[in-house]
């Protein structure tokens, strides 16, 4: 394939893993209108009124972290503040309520690129913690390089083997997919600015990752 098919092949499957993501909550808004229409308690409408404000809620906080993740931060300038990321995260996590975030950022603004790779780091990690548990995040800009590290501590992870695969780089083209296009991406965009990224090995009781970005990016 030429590189112009390729980024047409790659866009399609993450357009289809953002569309999986608010499929749910854009579908539960509109059972909900459905249940209002129909609807004459005044108990069961209140109800349904909480359950618009809840996936209302939900599609929001999922479209600014998508925004923020794979967009281009549009509103922004070469700089992001690490608030708007903070908030990102902790909206895709706390519907659920299982997984808990630290925030170990103290830098008030980060370039585009590592607010990009720290949210998708976050989001793979997040996923990760299948009965949920610990998300703590750091990031720390020293003298030429933007150091991130993202850690998933709770009594069960999972990590796929192909998100892993795509992550370290050895993940075959055959095994590009919808669910690792973000994966995917990040390690595409990390190694074209000259940085890395680190993952603690299968089976650890503990799932750590890690990428280091030159200043440039």
């Amino acid at each position: 394939m030429t590189h112009s098919t390729d980024s047409i092949e790659f866009a399609s499957l993450l357009c289809s893993r953002l569309c999986h993501d608010l499929l749910s909550p854009v579908g539960a808004l509109n059972n909900g209108l459905e249940l209002m229409a129909d609807e004459t308690d005044p108990e069961m409408r209140q109800r349904c009124l909480d359950l618009l404000a809840d996936s209302a809620k939900t599609s929001a906080n999922k479209l600014k972290f998508f925004r923020l993740a794979f967009g281009s931060a549009g509103g922004f300038g070469d700089a992001v503040p690490t608030h708007e990321a903070r908030v990102a995260i902790e909206g895709m996590f706390s519907a659920s309520g299982r997984v808990k975030v630290g925030w170990l950022v103290e830098d008030d603004m980060l370039g585009k690129l590592p607010v990009k790779v720290l949210l998708n780091l976050s989001l793979i990690a997040g996923d990760a913690l299948v009965r949920g548990g610990q998300l703590d995040i750091g990031a720390e800009r020293r003298p030429g390089v933007t150091e991130i590290v993202v850690r998933a501590d709770g009594p069960k992870l999972v990590l796929d083997p192909e998100l892993r695969a795509a992550l370290s780089g050895t993940l075959p083209p055959e095994g590009l997919a919808s669910r690792t296009a973000a994966a995917w991406m990040v390690r595409t965009l990390v190694t074209a600015a000259g940085g890395d990224i680190a993952l603690s090995p299968p089976g650890e009781p503990v799932l750590l990752f890690g990428a280091s970005l030159p200043d440039r990016a």
